[in-house]
Protein backbone atom coordinates (compact mmCIF):
# COMPACT_ATOMS: atom_id res chain seq x y z
CA UNK A 1 0.00 0.00 0.00
CA UNK A 2 1.30 3.68 -1.21
CA UNK A 3 2.05 5.38 2.18
CA UNK A 4 0.58 8.61 2.46
CA UNK A 5 2.12 12.46 3.24
CA UNK A 6 -0.71 14.46 4.98
CA UNK A 7 -0.93 18.29 4.80
CA UNK A 8 -1.38 19.50 8.04
CA UNK A 9 -2.81 23.20 8.00
CA UNK A 10 -2.65 25.25 11.22
CA UNK A 11 -4.43 28.44 11.10
CA UNK A 12 -3.10 30.95 13.96
CA UNK A 13 -4.12 34.20 14.21
CA UNK A 14 -3.65 36.99 17.70
CA UNK A 15 -3.86 40.85 17.23
CA UNK A 16 -0.33 42.05 17.48
CA UNK A 17 2.35 44.24 15.90
CA UNK A 18 4.52 42.98 12.98
CA UNK A 19 7.87 42.83 14.48
CA UNK A 20 10.67 43.56 12.26
CA UNK A 21 13.22 41.19 11.63
CA UNK A 22 13.44 37.19 12.53
CA UNK A 23 16.03 34.85 13.77
CA UNK A 24 17.27 31.59 12.34
CA UNK A 25 19.81 29.07 12.65
CA UNK A 26 22.69 28.21 10.25
CA UNK A 27 20.23 24.35 9.67
CA UNK A 28 18.67 26.56 7.33
CA UNK A 29 19.06 27.56 3.63
CA UNK A 30 17.38 30.92 2.46
CA UNK A 31 16.48 29.55 -1.40
CA UNK A 32 15.85 33.26 -1.92
CA UNK A 33 19.26 33.67 -2.48
CA UNK A 34 18.84 31.43 -5.74
CA UNK A 35 14.87 31.68 -6.24
CA UNK A 36 14.09 35.31 -6.56
CA UNK A 37 10.38 37.22 -6.84
CA UNK A 38 9.66 38.38 -10.06
CA UNK A 39 8.39 41.81 -10.51
CA UNK A 40 4.81 41.02 -11.16
CA UNK A 41 2.44 43.13 -13.51
CA UNK A 42 -0.69 41.47 -13.31
CA UNK A 43 -3.83 42.18 -15.31
CA UNK A 44 -4.89 45.14 -12.28
CA UNK A 45 -7.52 44.03 -10.39
CA UNK A 46 -10.10 46.14 -8.90
CA UNK A 47 -10.16 45.63 -4.76
CA UNK A 48 -13.97 47.28 -4.75
CA UNK A 49 -17.10 46.02 -6.57
CA UNK A 50 -18.02 43.06 -8.33
CA UNK A 51 -13.89 42.21 -8.68
CA UNK A 52 -13.83 41.16 -4.71
CA UNK A 53 -17.44 39.92 -4.02
CA UNK A 54 -15.89 36.14 -3.95
CA UNK A 55 -13.35 36.99 -1.71
CA UNK A 56 -16.68 38.74 0.55
CA UNK A 57 -18.39 35.65 0.21
CA UNK A 58 -16.07 33.32 1.15
CA UNK A 59 -15.45 35.41 4.18
CA UNK A 60 -19.32 35.33 4.62
CA UNK A 61 -19.40 31.38 4.33
CA UNK A 62 -16.65 30.61 6.61
CA UNK A 63 -17.78 32.26 9.08
CA UNK A 64 -21.23 30.75 8.97
CA UNK A 65 -19.55 27.62 8.70
CA UNK A 66 -17.10 28.65 12.13
CA UNK A 67 -20.40 30.19 14.32
CA UNK A 68 -20.89 28.01 16.81
CA UNK A 69 -24.28 28.83 19.27
CA UNK A 70 -23.89 30.73 22.32
CA UNK A 71 -19.72 30.84 21.94
CA UNK A 72 -17.75 33.86 20.85
CA UNK A 73 -16.48 33.34 17.62
CA UNK A 74 -13.28 35.50 15.88
CA UNK A 75 -11.94 33.98 12.37
CA UNK A 76 -9.62 36.09 9.70
CA UNK A 77 -11.17 35.11 6.65
CA UNK A 78 -8.05 36.86 4.49
CA UNK A 79 -5.66 34.89 6.18
CA UNK A 80 -7.74 31.48 5.62
CA UNK A 81 -7.66 33.16 2.47
CA UNK A 82 -4.08 33.06 1.60
CA UNK A 83 -3.19 30.24 3.28
CA UNK A 84 -5.66 28.13 0.61
CA UNK A 85 -4.39 30.08 -1.72
CA UNK A 86 -1.08 29.32 -1.65
CA UNK A 87 -1.95 25.26 -0.69
CA UNK A 88 -4.04 25.50 -3.87
CA UNK A 89 -0.88 26.12 -5.89
CA UNK A 90 0.08 22.58 -5.37
CA UNK A 91 -2.98 21.20 -6.11
CA UNK A 92 -4.09 19.53 -9.34
CA UNK A 93 -7.33 17.79 -10.46
CA UNK A 94 -10.44 17.30 -8.89
CA UNK A 95 -8.76 18.14 -5.21
CA UNK A 96 -7.91 22.00 -7.14
CA UNK A 97 -11.15 22.37 -8.60
CA UNK A 98 -12.89 21.65 -5.52
CA UNK A 99 -10.69 24.28 -3.57
CA UNK A 100 -11.30 26.82 -6.13
CA UNK A 101 -15.14 26.28 -5.85
CA UNK A 102 -14.80 26.83 -2.09
CA UNK A 103 -12.60 29.82 -2.67
CA UNK A 104 -14.72 31.36 -5.64
CA UNK A 105 -11.86 32.38 -8.24
CA UNK A 106 -9.62 30.04 -9.75
CA UNK A 107 -6.34 29.98 -8.45
CA UNK A 108 -4.89 32.03 -10.79
CA UNK A 109 -7.09 34.96 -10.39
CA UNK A 110 -6.92 34.65 -6.64
CA UNK A 111 -3.17 34.79 -7.27
CA UNK A 112 -3.03 38.21 -9.03
CA UNK A 113 -6.19 39.51 -6.55
CA UNK A 114 -4.40 38.72 -3.58
CA UNK A 115 -0.82 40.10 -5.10
CA UNK A 116 -2.75 43.44 -5.69
CA UNK A 117 -4.48 43.67 -2.76
CA UNK A 118 -1.43 42.70 -0.72
CA UNK A 119 0.76 45.36 -2.13
CA UNK A 120 -1.84 48.05 -1.59
CA UNK A 121 -2.64 47.72 1.62
CA UNK A 122 -2.18 51.53 3.38
CA UNK A 123 0.03 52.31 5.90
CA UNK A 124 1.27 55.12 8.40
CA UNK A 125 2.48 55.71 12.26
CA UNK A 126 -1.06 55.17 13.25
CA UNK A 127 -2.25 52.06 10.88
CA UNK A 128 -1.03 49.25 9.74
CA UNK A 129 -2.30 45.18 7.97
CA UNK A 130 0.67 43.67 7.17
CA UNK A 131 1.21 40.23 5.88
CA UNK A 132 3.90 37.66 5.72
CA UNK A 133 4.67 34.26 4.09
CA UNK A 134 7.05 31.37 3.84
CA UNK A 135 7.72 28.08 2.79
CA UNK A 136 9.95 25.60 5.25
CA UNK A 137 10.73 22.08 3.58
CA UNK A 138 12.75 18.94 4.59
CA UNK A 139 16.44 18.78 2.91
CA UNK A 140 15.86 14.98 2.34
CA UNK A 141 17.00 13.18 -0.70
CA UNK A 142 13.43 11.57 -0.84
CA UNK A 143 11.96 15.28 -1.57
CA UNK A 144 11.56 16.73 -4.91
CA UNK A 145 9.66 20.26 -4.81
CA UNK A 146 8.75 21.65 -7.81
CA UNK A 147 11.00 24.86 -8.76
CA UNK A 148 7.09 26.03 -9.94
CA UNK A 149 5.49 26.18 -6.85
CA UNK A 150 8.09 27.82 -4.82
CA UNK A 151 8.55 30.04 -7.87
CA UNK A 152 4.50 31.12 -8.01
CA UNK A 153 4.40 31.76 -4.05
CA UNK A 154 7.33 33.78 -4.09
CA UNK A 155 6.14 36.08 -6.80
CA UNK A 156 2.74 36.07 -5.52
CA UNK A 157 3.19 35.61 -1.63
CA UNK A 158 6.44 37.04 -1.35
CA UNK A 159 7.18 34.11 0.34
CA UNK A 160 10.52 33.08 2.20
CA UNK A 161 11.91 29.98 1.34
CA UNK A 162 13.76 27.50 3.74
CA UNK A 163 15.18 24.34 2.65
CA UNK A 164 16.02 22.31 6.67
CA UNK A 165 17.13 19.66 8.62
CA UNK A 166 13.43 19.58 9.80
CA UNK A 167 15.25 19.56 13.76
CA UNK A 168 15.18 21.24 16.76
CA UNK A 169 16.99 24.14 15.48
CA UNK A 170 14.02 24.30 12.61
CA UNK A 171 11.25 23.97 15.61
CA UNK A 172 13.01 27.00 17.25
CA UNK A 173 13.58 29.16 13.48
CA UNK A 174 10.06 28.47 12.76
CA UNK A 175 8.91 29.11 16.27
CA UNK A 176 10.84 32.48 16.14
CA UNK A 177 9.25 33.72 12.88
CA UNK A 178 6.04 33.28 13.84
CA UNK A 179 6.74 34.80 17.18
CA UNK A 180 8.72 37.67 15.76
CA UNK A 181 5.88 38.41 13.07
CA UNK A 182 3.26 38.71 15.79
CA UNK A 183 5.12 40.31 18.31
CA UNK A 184 4.80 37.66 20.57
CA UNK A 185 0.90 36.88 20.81
CA UNK A 186 1.58 33.31 18.87
CA UNK A 187 4.89 31.75 20.87
CA UNK A 188 5.50 28.13 20.32
CA UNK A 189 3.07 27.69 17.39
CA UNK A 190 4.66 24.23 17.09
CA UNK A 191 5.29 21.60 19.77
CA UNK A 192 7.11 19.62 17.88
CA UNK A 193 8.47 18.26 14.39
CA UNK A 194 7.34 14.86 13.62
CA UNK A 195 9.66 12.44 11.78
CA UNK A 196 7.02 12.42 9.07
CA UNK A 197 6.57 16.35 8.51
CA UNK A 198 8.26 16.84 5.10
CA UNK A 199 6.81 20.82 4.55
CA UNK A 200 5.76 23.94 6.39
CA UNK A 201 4.16 26.89 4.54
CA UNK A 202 3.44 29.87 6.92
CA UNK A 203 1.29 33.11 6.80
CA UNK A 204 1.38 35.68 9.40
CA UNK A 205 -1.30 38.79 9.60
CA UNK A 206 -0.62 41.56 12.03
CA UNK A 207 -2.90 44.43 12.14
CA UNK A 208 -2.99 47.53 14.43
CA UNK A 209 -4.35 50.96 14.22
CA UNK A 210 -5.34 53.82 16.26
CA UNK A 211 -9.19 55.52 16.24
CA UNK A 212 -9.60 58.43 14.32
CA UNK A 213 -10.59 59.75 17.19
CA UNK A 214 -9.17 58.32 20.54
CA UNK A 215 -11.71 57.81 23.60
CA UNK A 216 -11.14 60.13 26.12
CA UNK A 217 -11.46 59.58 29.71
CA UNK A 218 -14.78 60.94 30.29
CA UNK A 219 -16.56 58.86 26.99
CA UNK A 220 -15.56 55.75 29.36
CA UNK A 221 -18.58 54.75 31.47
CA UNK A 222 -19.17 51.16 33.92
CA UNK A 223 -22.18 49.22 32.13
CA UNK A 224 -23.46 46.22 31.92
CA UNK A 225 -23.28 43.78 29.02
CA UNK A 226 -26.55 41.33 28.90
CA UNK A 227 -25.75 37.58 27.28
CA UNK A 228 -28.38 35.66 25.63
CA UNK A 229 -29.14 33.99 28.10
CA UNK A 230 -30.02 36.70 30.38
CA UNK A 231 -26.39 36.49 32.44
CA UNK A 232 -25.46 40.18 33.30
CA UNK A 233 -21.90 40.97 33.19
CA UNK A 234 -19.54 44.03 34.49
CA UNK A 235 -18.83 45.74 31.08
CA UNK A 236 -16.68 49.44 30.55
CA UNK A 237 -18.55 51.08 27.47
CA UNK A 238 -16.89 53.44 25.46
CA UNK A 239 -19.38 56.43 23.99
CA UNK A 240 -19.17 58.23 21.00
CA UNK A 241 -20.94 59.85 18.20
CA UNK A 242 -20.38 58.47 14.62
CA UNK A 243 -21.71 59.26 10.98
CA UNK A 244 -22.15 56.32 9.02
CA UNK A 245 -24.85 54.05 10.31
CA UNK A 246 -26.02 50.01 8.95
CA UNK A 247 -29.38 48.95 8.94
CA UNK A 248 -30.18 45.67 6.79
CA UNK A 249 -33.37 45.04 8.89
CA UNK A 250 -32.38 42.63 10.96
CA UNK A 251 -29.66 44.16 12.58
CA UNK A 252 -28.30 47.94 13.26
CA UNK A 253 -25.03 48.94 13.53
CA UNK A 254 -22.48 51.52 12.98
CA UNK A 255 -18.92 51.90 11.19
CA UNK A 256 -16.32 53.48 13.36
CA UNK A 257 -13.27 54.78 11.26
CA UNK A 258 -9.27 54.32 12.43
CA UNK A 259 -6.67 56.89 11.55
CA UNK A 260 -7.17 58.59 8.19
CA UNK A 261 -10.42 56.49 7.56
CA UNK A 262 -8.19 53.60 5.57
CA UNK A 263 -9.66 50.62 8.38
CA UNK A 264 -12.73 50.65 10.03
CA UNK A 265 -14.51 48.18 12.70
CA UNK A 266 -18.28 47.83 11.51
CA UNK A 267 -20.54 46.35 14.28
CA UNK A 268 -23.92 44.89 14.06
CA UNK A 269 -26.65 44.52 16.63
CA UNK A 270 -29.45 41.77 15.37
CA UNK A 271 -33.01 43.38 16.22
CA UNK A 272 -34.47 42.49 19.45
CA UNK A 273 -36.01 38.40 19.41
CA UNK A 274 -33.42 37.69 16.98
CA UNK A 275 -30.06 35.65 18.34
CA UNK A 276 -27.03 35.89 16.79
CA UNK A 277 -26.85 32.10 15.07
CA UNK A 278 -30.16 33.42 13.39
CA UNK A 279 -28.35 36.64 12.12
CA UNK A 280 -25.34 34.68 11.31
CA UNK A 281 -27.24 32.35 8.87
CA UNK A 282 -28.93 35.03 7.16
CA UNK A 283 -25.89 36.77 6.11
CA UNK A 284 -24.75 36.53 2.18
CA UNK A 285 -21.58 37.85 0.89
CA UNK A 286 -23.68 40.00 -1.39
CA UNK A 287 -25.61 41.32 1.11
CA UNK A 288 -23.09 42.01 3.71
CA UNK A 289 -21.13 43.95 0.82
CA UNK A 290 -24.30 45.52 0.08
CA UNK A 291 -24.41 46.69 3.57
CA UNK A 292 -20.93 47.80 3.96
CA UNK A 293 -20.66 50.01 0.57
CA UNK A 294 -23.96 52.10 1.51
CA UNK A 295 -24.30 53.09 4.95
CA UNK A 296 -26.68 55.74 5.68
CA UNK A 297 -24.87 59.07 6.38
CA UNK A 298 -26.78 60.05 9.59
CA UNK A 299 -25.57 60.74 13.38
CA UNK A 300 -25.37 57.67 15.56
CA UNK A 301 -24.29 58.07 19.47
CA UNK A 302 -22.62 54.86 20.03
CA UNK A 303 -21.17 52.74 22.30
CA UNK A 304 -19.05 49.43 21.81
CA UNK A 305 -17.49 47.39 24.90
CA UNK A 306 -13.69 47.00 25.80
CA UNK A 307 -13.01 43.49 25.19
CA UNK A 308 -10.53 40.79 24.11
CA UNK A 309 -11.49 37.86 22.34
CA UNK A 310 -9.63 34.52 21.53
CA UNK A 311 -10.42 31.44 19.66
CA UNK A 312 -8.93 28.16 18.69
CA UNK A 313 -10.92 26.22 16.10
CA UNK A 314 -10.18 23.02 14.20
CA UNK A 315 -11.43 23.71 10.80
CA UNK A 316 -11.34 20.54 8.75
CA UNK A 317 -15.54 19.94 8.83
CA UNK A 318 -15.58 23.04 8.16
CA UNK A 319 -13.77 23.45 5.06
CA UNK A 320 -15.04 19.91 3.62
CA UNK A 321 -18.55 21.81 4.50
CA UNK A 322 -17.80 23.89 2.13
CA UNK A 323 -16.48 21.86 -0.39
CA UNK A 324 -13.36 20.99 -0.13
CA UNK A 325 -13.74 16.79 0.23
CA UNK A 326 -10.93 15.74 -1.91
CA UNK A 327 -8.11 17.57 -0.44
CA UNK A 328 -8.76 15.95 3.28
CA UNK A 329 -9.09 12.42 1.46
CA UNK A 330 -5.55 10.43 2.07
CA UNK A 331 -6.73 8.43 -1.33
CA UNK A 332 -8.25 11.02 -3.13
CA UNK A 333 -6.14 14.26 -2.59
CA UNK A 334 -4.04 15.47 -5.67
CA UNK A 335 -1.25 17.73 -4.60
CA UNK A 336 1.36 16.47 -7.39
CA UNK A 337 2.39 20.07 -8.00
CA UNK A 338 3.99 20.75 -4.97
CA UNK A 339 6.21 18.08 -5.99
CA UNK A 340 6.86 14.40 -4.68
CA UNK A 341 8.61 12.11 -2.47
CA UNK A 342 9.48 8.82 -3.30
CA UNK A 343 5.86 6.85 -3.67
CA UNK A 344 4.02 8.99 -0.71
CA UNK A 345 0.88 10.77 -1.38
CA UNK A 346 0.22 14.66 -0.07
CA UNK A 347 -3.18 14.79 1.89
CA UNK A 348 -4.40 17.80 4.09
CA UNK A 349 -4.27 16.44 8.04
CA UNK A 350 -5.92 18.96 9.54
CA UNK A 351 -6.62 22.87 9.86
CA UNK A 352 -6.44 24.65 13.17
CA UNK A 353 -7.04 28.45 13.24
CA UNK A 354 -6.26 29.87 16.52
CA UNK A 355 -7.24 33.63 16.36
CA UNK A 356 -7.17 36.92 19.73
CA UNK A 357 -7.94 40.60 19.57
CA UNK A 358 -7.77 43.34 21.72
CA UNK A 359 -10.09 46.63 21.68
CA UNK A 360 -9.84 49.69 24.14
CA UNK A 361 -9.67 53.31 23.82
CA UNK A 362 -6.75 53.47 21.47
CA UNK A 363 -7.79 51.56 19.03
CA UNK A 364 -7.22 47.97 17.64
CA UNK A 365 -4.64 45.16 17.77
CA UNK A 366 -4.24 42.04 15.36
CA UNK A 367 -2.12 39.58 14.21
CA UNK A 368 -2.37 35.86 12.23
CA UNK A 369 0.33 33.54 11.84
CA UNK A 370 -0.78 29.89 9.30
CA UNK A 371 1.10 26.72 9.18
CA UNK A 372 0.96 24.57 6.24
CA UNK A 373 2.13 21.32 7.46
CA UNK A 374 2.96 18.25 5.11
CA UNK A 375 4.15 15.15 6.67
CA UNK A 376 4.79 11.10 5.78
CA UNK A 377 2.17 9.44 7.82
CA UNK A 378 1.80 5.94 7.40
CA UNK A 379 -26.07 63.97 5.20
CA UNK A 380 -26.17 65.06 8.84
CA UNK A 381 -29.63 65.95 11.14
CA UNK A 382 -30.75 65.60 14.29
CA UNK A 383 -33.86 64.10 13.94
CA UNK A 384 -32.00 61.61 12.29
CA UNK A 385 -29.80 60.84 14.96
CA UNK A 386 -29.47 57.12 15.74
CA UNK A 387 -28.67 55.20 18.85
CA UNK A 388 -26.37 51.82 18.58
CA UNK A 389 -25.88 50.78 21.92
CA UNK A 390 -23.18 47.04 22.09
CA UNK A 391 -24.56 45.81 25.45
CA UNK A 392 -25.34 42.67 24.75
CA UNK A 393 -24.41 40.00 21.99
CA UNK A 394 -23.06 41.51 18.32
CA UNK A 395 -21.77 40.75 14.99
CA UNK A 396 -18.09 42.71 14.09
CA UNK A 397 -15.48 43.21 11.77
CA UNK A 398 -12.46 45.07 10.89
CA UNK A 399 -12.28 45.76 7.20
CA UNK A 400 -10.27 47.30 5.21
CA UNK A 401 -12.19 50.44 3.31
CA UNK A 402 -11.80 50.32 -0.18
CA UNK A 403 -12.81 47.03 -0.70
CA UNK A 404 -14.50 46.50 2.27
CA UNK A 405 -13.48 42.69 2.54
CA UNK A 406 -13.55 41.52 6.35
CA UNK A 407 -9.83 41.07 7.79
CA UNK A 408 -11.76 39.57 10.87
CA UNK A 409 -14.97 38.94 11.77
CA UNK A 410 -16.52 37.57 15.18
CA UNK A 411 -19.65 37.30 17.09
CA UNK A 412 -19.00 38.77 20.99
CA UNK A 413 -21.44 36.59 23.10
CA UNK A 414 -19.86 37.61 26.52
CA UNK A 415 -17.11 39.72 27.46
Amino acid sequence: MKKLISLLLCLTMSFALLSACSSHTESNIDLMKSIHANPLHPKSVSLSGTATSAPIDFAVRLFQASETKGTNTLISPISVLCAIAMTANGADGDTLTQMEETLGMNVSELNSYLYDYLNSLPKSEKYKLDIANSIWFRDAEYLSVNTDFLQTNADFYNAEIYKSAFDRSTLNSINNWVEDKTDGMIKNILDDISEDAIMYLINALSFDAEWQNIYKSNQIRNGIFTTEDGTELEAELMYSKENLYLNDGKAEGFIKYYADSKYAIAALLPNEGISISEYVSSLTGDSLAALLAEPQHTSVNTAIPKFKNESNLEMNEILKSMGMMDAFDQSKADFSRIGTASDLNIFIDRVIHKTYISVDESGTKAGAATVVEIKDTSALSPEDTKEVILDRPFVYMLIDCESKLPLFIGTMMEL
